[in-house]
C-alpha cells in the first residue's frame, strides 16, 4: 500500500478496522448514566440493578475453600457434573422443568447465554421480537448476531405484557425469535399462566423460538413464578436462561446457565467451547453450595432477601404516590418504573434534572426502549436509609411541578 500511495507514509493514514455494526452500536444508556453518577459527590444511586446484599457466607466459604485446596483448573466445557445435577434438580423442583444434566450449559452469567443463543440461531436479516421496555442488552446482541431487533409495545394497562394483538402487529415472515423476560427488568411486571398461554398460542401459530430470560424467577411477591417452558408444547421451542446473580446476590461471580432443545444446545455448546471454554471453577464451587439446600418451598438464603425487597417495594410505591408520581405496581424483580408525565418532562430530562438538582440517580426509561421514554427506572435493591433520603429529595424535586 505504501509503495503505491506514498502519502500514506507521510500522514500515517490507516483504514478503520472496526466493523460497521459495532461502529454504529450505541453505548449502554445505563452505564453512561452511572459514569455521571460516579462524578457527582453525595449522589444517591437508585439505578444499579444489583442486590445490596453480600453473597451468603456459606457460599463465599465454599469458594474460599476451593481455592485453598488448589482447585484452580479448567472444568469440563459444560460445567462441573455436581453443579449440572443440582441445576437439573432445582429446575424440576421449583418450576416443573425437566432437563438432562448432560444438556445443561453453565455460562459466564445469563448474558453469555443470551449472546450464545442469538449467535447460534440468527441468520442475517432474521427478526428478533423484543417486548419494549426491555433489558438493555437484547437489541444490541440481536444486532451483533446480524439480526434485526423489532420492538413489541408493552403498555402499562396490559401489565407491561406483550398482547396477542401487539405480537401479531410486529410479526413478519422474517420473525424468528421472541425474547421474554419475566419477572421483568425494568418494569417489575410478572406473567401468570393465563398470560403466557396467550403468548404461546402466537408462538406456535408463527413457529417462533422463545428465549426466556428468567434470571429474576425467585424474586416474585405474592405469586409464584411460572416458567414459559413448562407450558404444554413449549419446551421444545423454548431456550431457558437462568443464573445466580439476582436471587443469590452473586452478580460479580458471573454465573448463569442455559437449557435448550437438542439441536440448539449443541450449537450454543460449540460456540461456548471456542470462545469462553468454561465458566470459572471458583464460581461453580460457590454455586454448588448455593443450591445444596434449595429444594424446599423457599431457599433459606433467598427468603430473607426477598422479604426485604418486598418491604422496600411497598415503601417505594407509597413514596412515589406521596411525591405525586404514578407507578405500575411491580410484583417481581426489584424495580419500579414510574411515569414522570406529571412533571411534563421526558424520562431523560427528569433523570438529568433530578441528578443535577437533588443528586438522586435514576435511569431514564428510554434506555430500555422507545416505549419507556416517559418513565424512569428505580431500583429498590439499596439500603432503607438511602431510600428514605432519596425519596425525601424526590418529593422536594416534584414540588416545583405542582
Amino acid at each position: 500500500m505504501t509503495k503505491d500511495f506514498p502519502y500514506m507514509r507521510k500522514y500515517n493514514y490507516m483504514r478503520n478496522f472496526v466493523n460497521q455494526k459495532t461502529r454504529i452500536l450505541q453505548p449502554s444508556g445505563i452505564r453512561k448514566f452511572f459514569d455521571i453518577v460516579r462524578e457527582t459527590e453525595g449522589a444517591i444511586s437508585l439505578g444499579v440493578g444489583e442486590p445490596d446484599f453480600v453473597t451468603p457466607w456459606p457460599v463465599r466459604s465454599a469458594a474460599i475453600s476451593s481455592i485453598q485446596k488448589g482447585y484452580t483448573q479448567y472444568t469440563a466445557n459444560r460445567g462441573m457434573a455436581p453443579l449440572l445435577e443440582l441445576i437439573s434438580r432445582y429446575l424440576e423442583t421449583r418450576f416443573s422443568l425437566t432437563y438432562d444434566p448432560k444438556h445443561i450449559l453453565v455460562t459466564v452469567g445469563a448474558s453469555e447465554a443470551i449472546d450464545l443463543v442469538l449467535r447460534a440461531c440468527t441468520e442475517p436479516g432474521d427478526e428478533i421480537l423484543i417486548p419494549d421496555p426491555a433489558y438493555v442488552s437484547y437489541a444490541p446482541c440481536a444486532l451483533l448476531s446480524d439480526g434485526v431487533p423489532v420492538s413489541v409495545e408493552c403498555r402499562e394497562e396490559d401489565g407491561f405484557l406483550p398482547t396477542q394483538e401487539a405480537l401479531e402487529a410486529a410479526i413478519t415472515p422474517r420473525s424468528k425469535i421472541l425474547i421474554l423476560t419475566y419477572p421483568n427488568n425494568p418494569t417489575g411486571a410478572i406473567a401468570d399462566r393465563a398470560a403466557l398461554e396467550k403468548i404461546a398460542a402466537v408462538v406456535e401459530k408463527h413457529d417462533l423460538l422463545v428465549v426466556s430470560d428468567e434470571i429474576y424467577a425467585e424474586l416474585t411477591y405474592g405469586q409464584k413464578h411460572v416458567s414459559f417452558a413448562s407450558l404444554p408444547g413449549m419446551k421444545e421451542r423454548t431456550v431457558y436462561v437462568g443464573g445466580f446473580s439476582k436471587a443469590f446476590a452473586m452478580t460479580g461471580w458471573r454465573l448463569g446457565y442455559v437449557c435448550a432443545p437438542a439441536d440448539i444446545d449443541l450449537a450454543v455448546f460449540k460456540i461456548h467451547q471456542y470462545t469462553v471454554l468454561c465458566a470459572p471453577i471458583t464460581a461453580q464451587y460457590a454455586a454448588i453450595e448455593a443450591l445444596k439446600d434449595g429444594f424446599s418451598d423457599d431457599f433459606a438464603a433467598v427468603e430473607e432477601m426477598r422479604d426485604s425487597y418486598d418491604r422496600r417495594r411497598r415503601f417505594v410505591l407509597e413514596a412515589l404516590r406521596g411525591a405525586g408520581l404514578t407507578c405500575f405496581p411491580p410484583h417481581g424483580a426489584f424495580y419500579a418504573f414510574p411515569s414522570v408525565k406529571e412533571s411534563s418532562l421526558s424520562g431523560e430530562e427528569f433523570a438529568n434534572r433530578l441528578l443535577k438538582e437533588q443528586k438522586v440517580a435514576v435511569v431514564p426509561g428510554s434506555a430500555f426502549g422507545k416505549f419507556g421514554e416517559n418513565c424512569v427506572r428505580i431500583s429498590y435493591a439499596t439500603g432503607t436509609g438511602a431510600l428514605l433520603e432519596a425519596f425525601r429529595r424526590i418529593s422536594k424535586f416534584m414540588k416545583q411541578f405542582k
